[in-house]
């Protein structure tokens, strides 16, 4: 397999590819426009001899739109973490393939693009009903980015999707228990497998991965503090242990309730183990099965679904316990930054994003101990006659 570059004009190339038919055994010849550097052309003319080497070459001017996905996402395989990748090549295969993957990536319009997220909504779904707004602007976020990498790639000169507007996802109201419901709630999974993972939820604002991920010897009760160092990450056929969302790790102190709750937990779980010959060590997992197995996150989702059905309580997703916790810190005066450190947001300004909604009545109760503070002031001064 062979390939040189032959310079146009300044800063313009060509780069010419010696291919053999496998049939006929003929050589022809692939040609190839780049803009840049020489350096540059000289690496993309190895790049492209690689993927022909490989069996991954696309011919710009043939190629489909779902061919070129399937490119793509073999590209970033290696770039985005393992759930990442899944998600996007199921939106790109199920979802992006099927309405524009038939049209030459070459010949692809903003308008096409449009069309495609109107009939998505219609009829996007395998049993035809449409997709929901906020999947079709998945869909919109993974078809620019991918043409994006075409532009950079010289296949494409432009990117059609830079012209086309996703649907407008409207955001919902944050749905959260009060503290009433939140005791009756924590009252109600006491005695079931999900009466930990609650009180880590709702008490300490953990989130379903790093519950499933906590291992005792991340739990220091004598200290009434928790390190937050991994969290479980739920693949199609498997569970992968990594960093924290934010990629770093947090403290979170403990409220004295969960110390006890946690010191009761772990004495139970040690006898549990120990009847099966197990001895409890730091290395196991807070909240595992019997079998000292750990809780995979979908477990706790399908889990809490059937308990909180069976609860009385309105229903709430399990990440919701993590909003009640951040909305009844906020509401109970704590600083948006310290309530941000707890939660684990890489900036206190998506705390403040998120949870506007307490904000008013702090911003009133604020207001009111300003003007008291003031007009006690004030009422020291001597009066002018």
């Amino acid at each position: 397999m062979k390939g040189h570059i032959r310079e146009r004009s300044p800063g313009r190339w060509a780069i010419v590819l010696d291919v053999r038919d496998p049939q006929s055994a003929k050589r022809k010849r692939r040609w190839h426009s780049f803009q840049g550097t020489k350096r540059q052309a000289q690496t993309e003319c190895a790049r492209l001899i690689a993927d022909l080497q490989r069996g991954t070459y696309l011919e710009p001017n043939k190629i489909l739109v779902s061919q070129y996905l399937d490119h793509w996402l073999e590209h970033i395989h290696s770039q985005v973490s393992p759930r990442t990748y899944e998600r996007y090549a199921e939106i790109a295969r199920k979802n992006v393939a099927p309405l524009l993957g038939a049209i030459r990536l070459t010949q692809l319009k903003p308008a096409q693009i449009s069309c495609a997220y109107s009939t998505a909504l219609k009829t996007g779904r395998s049993d035809g009903k449409g997709l929901s707004p906020r999947t079709v602007h998945h869909c919109h976020r993974i078809l620019k980015q991918s043409l994006k990498q075409a532009v950079r790639w010289q296949i494409l000169a432009n990117n059609p999707a830079d012209a086309v507007a996703p649907p407008k996802v409207e955001r919902k109201a944050m749905q959260t228990y009060d503290v009433a419901q939140t005791a009756k709630l924590i009252d109600t999974m006491r005695g079931t497998p999900l009466f930990v993972p609650t009180i880590l939820a709702a008490l300490c604002g953990l989130r379903r991965g790093e519950i499933a991920a906590l291992r005792w010897g991340c739990v220091h009760l004598d200290a009434g503090q928790m390190a937050i160092v991994q969290s479980a990450e739920q693949m199609n056929n498997a569970v992968r242990l990594k960093e924290p969302k934010t990629g770093r790790a947090r403290t979170v102190a403990l409220p004295s309730l969960v110390v006890e709750e946690l010191t009761t937990h772990r004495v139970e779980r040690a006898e549990t183990l120990l009847r099966l010959g197990i001895r409890l060590s730091e290395e196991h997992f807070v909240c595992c099965h019997d079998d000292a197995s750990m809780m995979q996150p979908t477990y706790l989702t399908h889990q809490w679904l059937k308990a909180i059905r069976r609860s009385g309580l309105p229903i709430r997703r399990l990440h919701d316990l993590r909003h009640t916790h951040a909305t009844q810190l906020l509401a109970s005066g704590v600083h948006p930054k310290i309530a941000s450190e707890r939660l684990g947001h890489s900036k206190v300004g998506i705390t403040l994003d998120l949870y506007s909604h307490v904000l008013p009545g702090m911003q009133e109760d604020a207001a009111a101990k300003i003007d008291d503070a003031l007009r006690r002031a004030m009422s020291t001064l001597p009066q002018d006659r």
